[in-house]
C-alpha cells in the first residue's frame, strides 16, 4: 500500500550547503520533517555539483513524517550567465545587451540541460535557450 503523500516542498537551495535556516527550516518545519536528515541528504547527493549554483529541490512529504526529493540541474540562466561571464541578467531587456553567446554555446547548454526540459532535440532546447537568454539581455549570434 502506497503512502499518504501529505504535501510537496519547491526549494532553491545552493548546492552542498543546505542549513537548517531559512528557506530550508521552516518550510521542512511546517511539514513535521526532520530537517537535518534532509541537509545532510541533499548536501551529500550535491557536493560534486558547482558550489555557486542553486539547485532546484522537490521535496515529497509523507504522513509518516518521511520525506523523499529529487534533484535537477541549475536553472538554464545558471548556465546561461556562466557562459557569458555575467553576475547577473539585465535590467531592461530588448534594450540594453549584457552579454552575447554563439548558437555553439547555446547547443552545450541545451546538451546539458536536456534531462530537465521540455523538449525532444537539443536544437529545441537551443531554440528554447536563446529566448531565456534574449529575456536576460544576451544577445545570440550565429
Amino acid at each position: 500500500m502506497a503512502k499518504k503523500i501529505i504535501g510537496t516542498i519547491k526549494l532553491q537551495i545552493l548546492a552542498g550547503k543546505a542549513t537548517p535556516a531559512p528557506p530550508v527550516g521552516p518550510a521542512l518545519g511546517q511539514k513535521g520533517l526532520n530537517i537535518m536528515e534532509f541537509c545532510k541528504a541533499f548536501n551529500a547527493q550535491t557536493s560534486g555539483m558547482p558550489a555557486d549554483a542553486r539547485i532546484p529541490v522537490v521535496i515529497t512529504a509523507y504522513a509518516d513524517k518521511t520525506f523523499t526529493f529529487f534533484v535537477t540541474k541549475p536553472p538554464a540562466s545558471y548556465y546561461l550567465q556562466k557562459a557569458a561571464a555575467l553576475a547577473k541578467g539585465s535590467t531592461a531587456p530588448g534594450r540594453t545587451i549584457n552579454g552575447r553567446l554563439t548558437q555553439a554555446q547555446l547547443l552545450e547548454i541545451a546538451k546539458e540541460k536536456m534531462q530537465d526540459m521540455n523538449a525532444y532535440t537539443p536544437e529545441a532546447a537551443a531554440s528554447m535557450l536563446a529566448g531565456t537568454a534574449r529575456s536576460m539581455g544576451i544577445e545570440v549570434i550565429d
